[in-house]
């Protein structure tokens, strides 16, 4: 099995020998600074993986964990979740905030990303009534003063593009964000949910079926058959519970800055380095 150590700018070499303890080595070799890939002589144990992730953490490194049928230059597809992963903000939080409904709305978004709440269509219409009566200029003023791209997301859409690689944004958040998220990183296809509005106002209703967590799944299938791919060949990264499904289905899944449920199951989580840091694995 192959593990990826990812640093921001120098995985510490006094690292490598702490490993060997845990895990046994048959090579190690480095690609760079930022990037160390280690060979293992015996499959990776699940506690194995979190005493790995826990040392790794120890020293700003994130350990990312390869399938053996894994093979990123066969990769065709990268898909992202939206808010808190590519983006820096929960939307629907920041436009709460607006019209002073932030606590309310942001403590049902925590319990519905950590996976104490399910059902994430009921979840998001409560969210959604909340928000009835709040202007439809709220959406632009957060995007305007809140929203902001997470570190390294520019430079691996750009890089996506290099590798001929198609994207796809799948969020639970709304088409007022993700189209303009999608013609500003130039991605291929963009999905998320419509809130109603009506005399520039948001009704507190959302439009057409809720792309929730099995909705994601399913673009995912739909675009990676479309493409006469695997989904093997697919790159998934999230940060919520309602990523997991379609996290499930890619052949690498990644949590950036993800919740504990997201980290226990993905094959690695940036804590550290950027969305960039996949890029360690080509190296």
């Amino acid at each position: 099995m192959r593990i990826f150590l990812l640093h921001l700018t120098q995985v510490p070499p006094e690292l490598i020998p702490k490993i060997s303890p845990v895990q046994a080595l048959s090579n190690t070799i480095w690609h760079s600074a930022k990037s160390v890939e280690l060979h293992t002589l015996t499959k990776i144990q699940n506690d194995q993986r979190i005493t790995l992730r826990n040392l790794a953490n120890q020293f700003q490194v994130d350990c990312i964990f390869l399938k053996d049928d894994f093979d990123i230059h066969q990769v065709k597809l990268l898909a992202f979740d939206m808010d808190s992963t590519l983006i820096n903000i929960e939307c629907i939080d920041e436009i709460a905030r607006q019209v002073g409904k932030s606590q309310e709305v942001s403590a049902i978004t925590e319990a519905t990303m950590r996976g104490a709440i399910t059902d994430f269509s009921v979840s998001l219409k409560k969210r959604v009534h909340i928000l009835a009566g709040t202007p439809e200029s709220a959406m632009q003023t957060v995007y305007e003063q809140r929203l902001a791209l997470n570190l390294g997301a520019e430079n691996l859409l750009m890089q996506a593009k290099k590798h001929a690689w198609q994207t796809l944004l799948v969020s639970g958040g709304f088409t007022f964000f993700t189209e303009r998220i999608k013609a500003r990183l130039q991605i291929d296809y963009a999905y998320s949910n419509t809130l109603e509005i009506q005399d520039q106002t948001i009704t507190g209703k959302v439009l057409g079926p809720i792309v929730d967590g099995q909705a994601k799944a399913n673009f995912l299938q739909h675009h990676a058959h479309a493409l006469g791919i695997q989904t093997n060949q697919t790159i998934v990264l999230g940060d919520g519970s309602n990523d997991l499904p379609m996290m499930g289905l890619a052949g690498l899944s990644i949590g950036f800055r993800a919740k504990p449920v997201v980290q226990e199951k993905a094959d690695g989580s940036f804590n550290h380095v950027g969305l960039d840091g996949l890029l360690g694995l080509f190296d």
